[in-house]
């Protein structure tokens, strides 16, 4: 019988492998905002979202209301990495009619408590001002928290049923008192409202100690962690990490531990205040682990293996087997004396053998409550290293209560049982001292430091975030700029161009044939046929290099080149013999005068070969061919990327009629009624215009926009003063923006404590590629999810590989809130971008708009860049800030491929069809 009551009690670690994944699972219901309510784990938010740095400082005030105690404390801080916390605390009886009185008179009393706590600890000389104490309230009875510091009770237990209290805030009941006590010269204010277990979990981050997991083994148990913000799905907060309240205690309820719930358990758990309730609580909790040992001595004694032959009456008196009487005899190690004393003063008469037995009783109790004690914390740990996608976890977990402290070996098999179920985590424990108080203190001095943060950072960004009145004034700046430059005697002054392309049509769908592209805007440039039948598009390509001898050569020696390259794409491809019409992408700076002729303005991009500046291209490109007397081509369109993109999305959508490109640089171009174009003579038709866009602004009328972070970036490039609206937006100068930002956030000590960041001092060091993969991890867009939660969880785990190698790339040692507010500065930015960007969309679509007469537009935009496509956020920010400013207006986007090559060639096919 002693042998099958002593295996009732231990469970295999199969078993416990089982426990542990039933509880993950019930954890992740209990985070489920469709499951929550559903779940025995329940997974409570407390809305504490970071542990101490070190740096708090300042006097906080803690109430901790106990079992019949009310106690007070003072702690003082240092900002020395709180190794050195001074405390002062009392304790004040609290009257039984309190405790089942009126709510008022409970809180009324706590008040009182606090002023005559203040009058006795802190000196008067307050020099006639008022002093503010921020407060921490330890409020140990189950409440739904809304907020750091505002949460309504629940119920009441423990002996509390005062009226009037039961679902109302009882942080605003603590204050509404506070306020009204006697006059004192302190303005009291309830910071934050916590339980014992967040503020274990508090105070062993003290003392350079970070800790991100606490678990309270006393009379009753729980386990509190620091979880991903993003997946606590019954908050709104996505950001960084929030502390989660796991009320492990009710794990069992629905049946999932009936194969390890014993007889014995079955007794205690029908005794109790609340059967079927609470089950893994009464299988560990020390209120309930001297009547699990005394039932099952009842249970032997009926089967006649203990006490035989003398009165074992008394154990049928509930409470007579307390814990101290388990944690006196386990931890007896002289023989079997001790536990004969103990069993003698509750009126048993032991035998040696009873004396033996009952000892092995109490060490198998006690040591299942430490194995699941180690199940529960395995089931943390690995969830927590999961859904940080770690390859192993290293963590502090802060312990307290009954259980640790009274029992030696609780410890050793908290930490082995653990490892044994979770191999890849490596717990320490740290022994939490006085964890409520001190706790509480930190909770409320951490809130402080948070909420002083949070007032300089909103100082920071705030010239970046704009009202929609900010974008509305945009938009009309935009237009105001078009007309300018679309007027023949106002162009020339205008910022944006407004430059006519001479592309009168869009594609129709019958062009049909073979048709070259050239595609030269670097070192590299392409050759490229593409052929167009009723099928559809094909192409094939080829990729030339041009040597700097070359570029910078003579403008007959650069044109006799890639005439080289195309005979040879020709000749690889059969196509010598045909003549082709040719598109050519040319993307630096012209003056277009016709469709197939434009003036060179300046070389960039590393080129000067002589004798171009001022000179047709076309027309160079031509003489070329004539000189290599290749007639198998025709260049009959210059065009530009961006009406590229326009043209070859419109192949697929007829209602293209828009061309965007966000990507290194921006520019946007637009089919435009002739009449309206001063600068073209002819008033029938359309003509696509290229904005030039990324000059908006050149002219001071966008300065009332930029920051000193963008005064900064402009005066830092080659064309300080000019291309404003591009260095707003493009992706060649975003991450510079950010950049910037973070050095001025480091010298306000908002990041990496203030230390300096030698690497972060160097120019473009932090490349907008970074801004999509910081942005990635929580993947927000203007507060609304981006993705589903399924989607982040999956894409969370490379994201955050790649933000860890993107901080050693620059060397930067970052806590995870300095992450969390690097996110939230690349979001600033990029959002501003799209904002400013959809601006001036907006601005395009209602101009087409009023030119048709149309009370509704529908219009395709053909985009390209890699901002626009890669860039997490920035489509969708783009979209739906379009469609808040131009609300007439149902835009379509569409993503080009490749604009410059298969755009050019489209642009030959219209030609050729228009010719034809």
């Amino acid at each position: 019988q002693i042998q099958r009551a002593l295996r009732s009690f231990s469970i295999p670690l199969e078993r416990l492998h089982v426990m542990k994944g039933h509880m993950m699972q019930d954890m992740c219901k209990g985070l489920s905002r469709q499951t929550h309510a559903q779940a025995k784990v329940r997974m409570l938010p407390t809305y504490i979202c970071s542990t101490p740095n070190g740096t708090e400082k300042g006097n906080f005030l803690v109430v901790e209301l106990c079992q019949n105690q009310v106690r007070t404390l003072l702690v003082t801080l240092y900002g020395d990495g709180n190794m050195s916390p001074q405390m002062v605390y009392k304790l004040y009886d609290l009257p039984e009619d309190i405790m089942q009185g009126e709510g008022e008179a409970l809180f009324d009393f706590i008040a009182q408590c606090v002023t005559q706590f203040l009058a006795e600890t802190i000196s008067s000389d307050t020099n006639g001002s008022e002093q503010y104490l921020p407060l921490g309230f330890v409020f140990p009875f189950t409440c739904q928290q809304t907020q750091l510091d505002k949460a309504e009770l629940l119920s009441w237990s423990k002996g509390f049923s005062c009226s009037g209290v039961v679902g109302k805030d009882v942080v605003q009941l603590l204050q509404k008192a506070s306020q009204s006590a006697p006059s004192q010269p302190y303005h009291v204010e309830v910071v934050a409202l916590m339980n014992d277990t967040v503020g274990t979990m508090m105070t062993c981050s003290m003392e350079g100690r970070a800790c991100e997991v606490a678990m309270v083994a006393d009379k009753g148990s729980n386990c509190c962690f620091m979880a991903e913000a993003y997946l606590v799905e019954t908050t709104d907060e996505t950001s960084g990490r929030m502390c989660v309240n796991t009320e492990w205690g009710c794990f069992g309820d629905d049946g999932t531990l009936n194969d390890v719930f014993t007889p014995y358990d079955e007794s205690v758990d029908e005794e109790s205040s609340n059967p079927g309730e609470k089950r893994f609580e009464k299988m560990v909790g020390t209120l309930y682990l001297g009547e699990l040992v005394r039932h099952t001595l009842i249970a032997l004694t009926a089967e006649k293996a203990v006490f035989t032959g003398t009165n074992a009456a008394v154990l049928k008196e509930k409470g007579v087997f307390t814990m101290q009487h388990v944690l006196d005899i386990v931890n007896n190690e002289d023989g079997i004396t001790e536990v004969r004393r103990i069993l003698e003063t509750l009126g048993l008469q032991p035998s040696e053998r009873d004396c033996g037995r009952v000892q092995q009783i109490c060490r198998a109790v006690v040591a299942r409550a430490a194995t699941l004690h180690a199940t529960g914390l395995a089931a943390i740990l690995s969830y927590m290293c999961q859904t940080r996608d770690l390859e192993s976890l290293m963590v502090n977990v802060g312990v307290e209560g009954e259980l640790h402290a009274g029992y030696p070996r609780f410890e050793e098999i908290l930490l082995s049982v653990s490892r044994l179920l979770s191999p890849e985590c490596m717990a320490t424990i740290l022994p939490s001292r006085d964890g409520s108080g001190r706790g509480a203190a930190m909770v409320t001095a951490v809130a402080l430091r948070l909420s002083a943060q949070r007032r300089v950072v909103d100082e920071v960004l705030a010239p970046l975030r704009l009202s929609r009145d900010d974008l509305v004034k945009v938009q009309a700046l935009m237009r105001e700029e078009m007309e300018r430059g679309l007027g023949k005697e106002t162009n020339a002054s205008a910022s944006v161009r407004m430059l006519p392309t001479y592309v009168n049509h869009t594609p129709d769908g019958t062009e049909q044939g073979d048709f070259l592209a050239l595609d030269l805007g670097g070192t590299n440039f392409r050759v490229l046929v593409v052929r167009i039948t009723e099928d559809g598009i094909t192409m094939a390509s080829e990729i030339y290099v041009i040597p700097v001898g070359i570029m910078q050569g003579t403008g007959e020696e650069l044109f006799d080149h890639i005439i080289d390259c195309i005979i040879d794409f020709q000749t690889k491809q059969n196509l010598v013999t045909q003549m082709l019409p040719l598109g050519f992408t040319f993307s630096f700076p012209c003056q277009q005068v016709g469709l197939d002729k434009a003036l060179l303005l300046t070389w960039t991009k590393g080129f000067s070969a002589s004798g171009c500046v001022g000179q047709d291209v076309v027309q160079l490109l031509r003489d070329a061919a004539k000189r290599k007397r290749h007639l198998g081509m025709q260049v009959v369109a210059l065009v530009n990327d961006t009406v590229g993109t326009m043209m070859a999305c419109g192949y697929d959508d007829p209602k293209c009629e828009i061309g965007l490109i966000v990507g290194t640089g921006t520019n946007a171009c637009y089919m435009e009624e002739m009449k309206n174009v001063g600068t073209v003579e002819g008033d029938q038709g359309r003509m696509c215009i290229n904005m030039e866009w990324g000059a908006f602004g050149d002219n001071g009328c966008l300065d009332h926009l930029f920051t000193h972070f963008d005064k900064v970036v402009d005066e830092s490039t080659i064309n300080p003063g000019k291309q404003r609206f591009e260095k707003l937006i493009s992706g060649m100068y975003l991450g510079e923006i950010v950049r910037q930002i973070l050095l001025v956030m480091t010298e306000k000590e908002l990041l990496f404590q203030g230390k300096p960041c030698p690497k972060l001092q160097t120019k473009d060091i932090f490349k907008t590629k970074f801004l999509s993969t910081i942005e990635l991890v929580m993947g927000t867009v203007m507060g609304t999810p981006l993705l589903t939660m399924a989607l982040v969880r999956s894409s969370n785990g490379l994201a955050l590989r790649q933000i860890r190698a993107i901080l050693n790339e620059l060397e930067l040692d970052a806590s995870f809130e300095d992450s969390v507010l690097m996110r939230e500065v690349c979001q600033t930015v990029s959002l501003r971008a799209a904002q400013l960007c959809a601006a001036g969309l907006a601005a395009v679509v209602e101009k087409m708009r009023e030119n048709r007469g149309l009370n509704q537009l529908s219009v395709t935009v053909g985009v390209d860049g890699t901002l626009y496509k890669l860039h997490p956020c920035f489509s969708n920010n783009l979209q739906k800030t379009l469609k808040d400013l131009a609300p007439n207006c149902n835009v379509t986007f569409l993503l080009s491929e490749d604009g410059s090559g298969k755009g050019a060639a489209l642009v030959a096919a219209v030609a050729d069809r228009a010719a034809n």
